[in-house]
């Protein structure tokens, strides 16, 4: 039997918002899910802009570096390389019941609604979708195009949540982080694990 409460795989793409991504990272570290981890090379580019991580390219040393500064246990975080055909997340025997991406890029959400599987992340969403597991997108991009909204909504006719990173401020929000929160506690509710970045509304 597993050590681990459950199995998320989670992917990073090339859109504005590395820092949802982390924190929902951070946050799975801490509920005891493991976490089949994907980031493009667009991904890496946007985490080395918007945040201080140096990522390490090869994929053995970012596994390392994850584990290391999300203070995960050794296997908790697995790195798969986009080209890891032979990646649990590759098939429908074997994937995780859940796959986040967050952020989604355009390009990602248009790929992944056209069945491109040019990759292990498109292939991974590909998965999911065919084998009626969930799928949660998380949009990151304004003002959104025709384009990107018939994506959306062919994915989302499709079983897929399209949850865009639109944080809300009823919660009075003080930092950055308290908005970052409000979005990764969405992510959290609809995967079913347990949180408490975010009060539930009429409570304190």
């Amino acid at each position: 039997m597993s050590e681990y409460n459950r199995s998320v795989t989670l992917a990073m793409t090339g859109a504005s918002g590395a820092q949802y991504g982390l924190r929902l990272l951070d946050c799975l570290v801490q509920a005891n899910c493991q976490v089949q981890f994907l980031i493009s090379e667009a991904a890496r580019v946007v985490v080395d802009t918007e945040t201080e991580l140096d990522l390490p390219s090869d994929a053995t040393d970012l596994e390392e570096f994850l584990t290391l500064n999300f203070d995960a246990d050794p296997g908790q975080i697995v790195v798969n390389t986009s080209r890891d055909w032979f990646s649990s997340v590759a098939s429908g025997s074997a994937s995780p019941a859940s796959m986040v991406i967050c952020p989604a890029s355009g390009g990602t959400l248009s790929a992944i609604a056209c069945g491109a599987s040019n990759n292990l992340i498109e292939r991974a969403a590909d998965v999911a979708i065919k084998e009626k597991r969930q799928l949660i997108v998380v949009p990151r991009e304004t003002p959104l195009s025709e384009i990107h909204l018939e994506n959306m909504l062919k994915l989302a006719r499709l079983g897929v949540t399209v949850m865009p990173a639109m944080p809300g401020f009823y919660q009075d929000p003080q930092t950055i982080d308290d908005l970052v929160d409000f979005v990764v506690a969405r992510i959290l509710d609809h995967l079913g694990i347990e949180q408490t970045l975010l009060p539930r509304w009429g409570h304190e």
